[in-house]
């Protein structure tokens, strides 16, 4: 690991009630990064609000059977840029198949993945060994 790297292991029960909890991780992980020359605030409210919309999906679609399951969140940090992965272990999906949202609708599925793909510099999702895994990176400049 490199020196001014960080990195996070988090895992928290199959339940809605944990997302205010990690996506205020992901806000102070922001607010902290001293190399960071943005507007912290701005980046503090799109890790939250990726790191919630992905946490959803991976409840809602990942382990929607199981609620003894757990999400399993990585977060790392490195000199340039943020790297966070989200494991399920649903039956995954192409996430280039999701389509647009229809803002103007009360249809809101695929809103989750439109915001995250806005939001972030990369974003895949890809079987693993251990079931699916939602990667996303984010450049810190």
């Amino acid at each position: 690991m490199k020196r001014n790297a960080i990195e996070l292991d988090i895992r928290v029960p199959n339940q809605t009630r944990y997302l205010s909890l990690i996506g205020r991780i992901g806000e102070d992980i922001a607010k902290e990064l001293d190399r960071y020359s943005g507007d912290r605030e701005t980046l503090a409210y799109q890790i939250n609000l990726v790191l919630t919309e992905a946490m959803v999906n991976a409840i809602k679609y990942g382990n929607p059977e199981n609620r003894e399951d757990s999400v399993h969140i990585l977060i790392n940090i490195s000199d340039n840029e943020l790297f966070i992965r989200i494991y399920d272990y649903g039956q995954g999906f192409d996430i280039n198949e999701i389509p647009e949202p229809d803002f103007e609708g009360l249809d809101d599925r695929g809103r989750g993945i439109f915001l995250i793909k806005s939001l972030m510099d990369s974003v895949c999702y890809k079987r693993d060994l251990k079931g699916n895994v939602l990667e996303m990176m984010k450049q810190l400049h």
